[in-house]
Order: C-alpha cells, then structure tokens, then sequence
C-alpha cells in the first residue's frame, strides 16, 4: 500500500509553501503581531484566490472538490508558517453549515468574504472577535449564530500573537439549529485532524530550526551537532514528528474515506500530536539555548501556537478518555483493537 502523497498533493503542498513563503514570512508574521489586526487581508485574500477555502467543498456548491487529505496538506503548510489568518475555523465551520444547506453564507466563507469562529468546550475561541458567524457544538447539538448580528466578543490578551482569542458568550443569542449528535462528532473528528494538521506543520519547522541552529552553533570548536547529547534530540525530534505525519495522514484519510475507524484515528492523532508538540518544542528550545528562550527568536510564534492547538478541541487526556468509550466495547466482546 502507498501511503505517500500522490503528485497533485505534493504539487498543492509546493504550491502552497511558496504562497507563504512570500506572504507569510517570518518577518510578515512578526510585523503583524504588531499591528493589532485579526488577520493578515493580504493572505487572507490569495488563499480564497487559489480555491483554498473550498478544497473540500464539492464543485457544484462552488468548491474545488478535493478532500480532506488536501485540506491537511494545507494545513501542514499554514502551520509551519505560523500563517495569521482564520483558515481552519472557516474551513470547519463551511463544512457545518454546507452539511446543513445554508448555502448563502457558505458562498461568503468561500470567496473569503466572511470568516467563521468554531466554539467547542469552555475555552477562548480563535478569531471569535472578529468573525461573522459562529458555528457552536453543543451539548445539544450544533447551531449557527451570526455574530455580525448579535455582536462580537472583545478581543483578549493571549501568548499566541499570531492569532486573536474572545470569550464567546451565546446565552440568549438567536441561533439556527445545524445538526444533531452526528455532526458534532463529525466537527469533533476534523477539528482535532486539523489541529493536529497545524501542530505537525509547527513541529516540522521547529526541528527545521533545530537542526540547522545545530550545524551553525560553535561551541569548543566543534558544532554543537557533533555533540551525542544534541544529536540525540534531534533525532528523538525526527521520530515524534514522523509519528505526528502518520497518525495525522490516517486520521485525514479516514475522514475522507468515511471509514469506521474515523473517530479512532482522529482521537490518536491528537493524542499523539499533543504529546510529541509538547516534547518537540522542549527540544527545539533545548537545543537553542539562550537565544531560543528570547521573543526575538521565530521559534517562541511555533511554541506559543502549539500550546493553545494541544487544548483546542481536546486535550490529549480526554482524547484518551474518548479512544477508552470507542474501543471498550472491543475489548469486552474479546474483538482486536488493532
């Protein structure tokens, strides 16, 4: 079986790191940290250009009709950019609102023309402040609300620069029911897929750094990439992200594929995602010394970003707690779990 990605993926993923290559450099992204805006226009407007707010979207409904697997390349690319625009959230909340046929505001979000905020859990949500509407998962079901109609939240202090966070308050909001219980564990499964997507990417670049710092830094006359104890984190690095890859690729194929194993798949990778982003960015800082551990470093955008994407939709611990209810019932009738 050929799990590598196919050549009109690999050309997606080239043709997307050359996009942020330009617009969505380090210095670009650092510039707009300090601008206070919520996100980058000028990138926001080249992705809904190239078709990417709708890769997943089926050409009858104005999309590229792609996949979810595409939708990740992407998001691999976004993530090893640190790239401030409000790409996932939208690209989650049209799936949403597509399932349940609001097709007008799907034409927005597709043309770029409005953005969407996704609210899963009791945490801050990004780009809430600034979206046009929100799609919420509930305990009761999925539903929509226009923000632009009922008001948006202030923005909020946050570590993470490169992306705005509000408390999204919708108590007594008018809001127009989407789905059931079916499409939240949908939402649930792309969402932490996605995340996972982004922290993979954020990874990626981390050990890019790493590695590199590594060959460049002298110390007793000898880079320090010669030394055992460096070697070996880079090299621990290199596993944690390859395992990110894997689970991250199963998990979007899955998803695609609407295989059985969806909701497994998607819980593994942010399982494993959360926890190898934790140790790779530990590394990473490791292996930089005084110089990773200063805000003038790109390295702190890839860390700050990764500690808010290891909490959104799910932490590791209740990803665990969630693959324990899926596969439970396979233990008990003696079936694999493998």
């Amino acid at each position: 079986m050929d799990f590598e990605l196919s050549d009109d993926q690999c050309a997606l993923r080239d043709g997307a790191r050359d996009l942020l290559d330009d617009l969505a450099s380090p210095a670009r992204v650092r510039a707009h940290t300090t601008k206070g805006d919520a996100y980058d226009a000028t990138l926001w407007r080249a992705m809904a250009e190239q078709g990417w707010l709708g890769v997943d979207v089926n050409e009858a409904h104005g999309g590229v009709g792609l996949g979810v697997v595409e939708v990740a390349v992407l998001l691999e690319e976004l993530g090893g950019h640190c790239a401030p625009a409000p790409f996932l959230s939208t690209v989650l909340a049209t799936y949403a609102l597509g399932a349940a046929g609001d097709d007008t505001t799907v034409e927005r979000l597709l043309g770029g023309d409005a953005i969407a905020c996704v609210k899963w859990g009791n945490g801050p949500v990004v780009y809430a402040p600034s979206a046009d509407v929100a799609v919420v998962v509930g305990d009761d079901g999925v539903f929509a609300v226009d923000l632009a109609a009922t008001g948006r939240p202030p923005r909020e202090p946050a570590m993470d620069l490169t992306r705005e966070l509000g408390w999204l308050s919708i108590d007594g909001a008018p809001r127009t029911e989407l789905g059931g219980e079916d499409l939240a564990r949908a939402l649930l499964d792309r969402g932490a897929t996605y995340v996972s997507a982004q922290m993979l990417g954020g990874a990626q670049r981390a050990l890019d750094m790493a590695v590199e710092y590594a060959k460049d830094r002298v110390q007793f006359g000898k880079p320090i990439g010669s030394f055992q104890a460096v070697k070996h984190r880079c090299a621990d690095m290199l596993v944690d992200v390859e395992g990110m890859r894997s689970t991250v690729y199963w998990a979007a194929w899955c998803i695609g594929a609407g295989d059985a194993e969806t909701s497994v798949a998607a819980s593994t990778a942010k399982v494993w995602c959360s926890d190898a982003s934790k140790r790779v960015m530990a590394s990473a800082l490791q292996v930089h010394g005084g110089i990773g551990f200063t805000w003038e470093h790109d390295l702190h955008f890839f860390l700050k970003r990764a500690q808010l994407d290891q909490l959104s939709f799910g932490d590791a611990s209740f990803h665990r707690a969630r693959l324990t209810a899926l596969l439970r019932p396979r233990v008990e009738a003696g079936e694999s779990v493998v």
